[in-house]
């Protein structure tokens, strides 16, 4: 399994790495969408996507867009602090598989990771 991590908190990329060290985890990262999308072009085995909403250059919700015109279909879990059932909706439109709040439950983030990595 081989995760990409896309979040511009530096303090959350902190975190989540050293949570999926821990589990032993093949994962990378980016700051945004638009770095993701690069990420996700050079790496063909990618396995899943956790991204936030909300970031600069682009956000979470059009770079899911952005994959989904390209017919990129990997599981995604989408992380933010809004609970705005316009981002929930929107989420949910683009087919992610989860929708995590922040703060988010670090034993549902790994279950979750763990059981898509099952399914896939």
């Amino acid at each position: 399994m081989k995760l990409l991590f896309v979040e511009d908190e530096e303090d959350l990329i902190e975190i989540i790495s050293d949570t999926l060290d821990k589990l032993d985890s093949n994962y990378l990262t980016a700051k945004n969408g638009e770095e993701a999308l690069k990420l996700v072009e050079d790496n063909p085995d990618l396995s899943m996507i956790i991204t936030d909403i909300n970031m600069p250059v682009m956000n979470g919700l059009e770079m899911i867009e952005e994959l989904k015109a390209k017919n990129i279909n990997l599981p995604i879990i989408v992380m933010s602090a809004h609970t705005e059932l316009e981002y929930i909706n929107k989420a949910k439109e683009l087919g992610v598989n989860d929708y995590l709040l922040k703060p988010f439950d670090f034993i549902k983030f790994i279950n979750l990771i763990v059981e898509l990595d099952k399914n896939n």
